[in-house]
């Protein structure tokens, strides 16, 4: 493999300055289905006990944590996977039950349910005749 010495010179660059080479925020799906809500997000790489969910009044924290696959004393030829701590926020309405969300990560991907607040479903209400 040929270097690049532009590609070296962005690289020493940017992390003196201590970005992230193409930082990406965690992507997202969310829907409802029945009851609940589910957020899936693609956390690839990262192992469930590099993810961490955190609930707090209404606001759900994902944070995720990549490591490098190199180890110290490895050379290193390409390296343009994106790696730190990323993190993204989610706000939850009030009809979401917070208490309740449930989180499973597996293959490259969280999922989040979150259930709808029992009294915020829509009922049907009796009329009684006077």
């Amino acid at each position: 493999m040929g270097l690049d010495a532009s590609r070296d010179v962005d690289r020493a660059v940017e992390e003196a300055l201590g970005r992230n080479r193409r930082t990406v925020a965690v992507p997202l799906e969310a829907y409802r289905r029945d009851d609940h809500y589910v957020v899936v997000a693609d956390v690839p790489g990262a192992e469930p006990a590099d993810v961490d969910v955190r609930v707090e009044r209404n606001v759900v924290t994902i944070t995720v944590r990549r490591r490098p696959a190199f180890e110290p004393g490895d050379t290193v030829f390409i390296d343009e996977r994106p790696r730190g701590e990323f993190v993204r926020q989610l706000f939850l309405g009030e009809s979401l039950d917070s208490s309740g969300l449930s989180a499973e990560c597996g293959k490259g991907v969280l999922t989040l349910r979150i259930p709808v607040d029992e009294s915020s479903t829509s009922r049907h209400v009796e009329i009684s005749s006077t």
